[in-house]
């Protein structure tokens, strides 16, 4: 993966505050030229530094108020497999490798308790899932964000 500098950090603040600038836009704003601007998004393009422009859509304006982290054990030869079905159950919105107890931690979105338990059952019908553990998410406090570390590394 590509290392970023502090260039790279202010131009990604700038992006990350205007997602719809232009190229021109974002060197009028920062004092670059546009073959710079230009020439960094293209290689962050390129080394896959920038995840999906898709914007965060609150799943609570979807219908789905409730969210729960599950703790998933899985049968290590089947981790692949287990791995594709969960990225085929729509309410899965996050699944993350872990190292200790808990292979994966797999984020869900409901829109009840019944639907929850819906969705429990329907992660521990998939082959090779061997124990689940769920934790009800009660309130987000902190959430997804990279601008602190763009922001420090903008100052180095």
């Amino acid at each position: 993966m590509t290392s970023l500098d502090a260039t790279d950090a202010r131009l990604l603040l700038e992006l990350a505050r205007t997602p719809r600038a232009t190229g021109v836009e974002l060197a009028a704003r920062l004092g670059l030229s546009r073959n710079t601007v230009q020439a960094r998004l293209a290689r962050w393009e390129a080394d896959e530094v920038l995840a999906s422009f898709e914007r965060r859509v609150d799943p609570r304006a979807l219908g789905y108020p409730l969210a729960a982290y599950v703790a998933t054990r899985v049968d290590q030869h089947r981790l692949d497999s287990v791995v594709a079905a969960l990225a085929e159950i729509p309410e899965v919105t996050e699944v993350y490798g872990m190292t200790g107890q808990t292979d994966l931690s797999v984020k869900v979105v409901a829109t009840d308790a019944d639907d929850l338990y819906r969705l429990a059952g329907q992660i521990l019908e998939i082959p090779g899932v061997e124990r689940t553990n769920m934790a009800l998410v009660m309130r987000e406090l902190v959430p997804q964000r990279t601008a602190p570390l763009l922001r420090r590394l903008s100052q180095a």
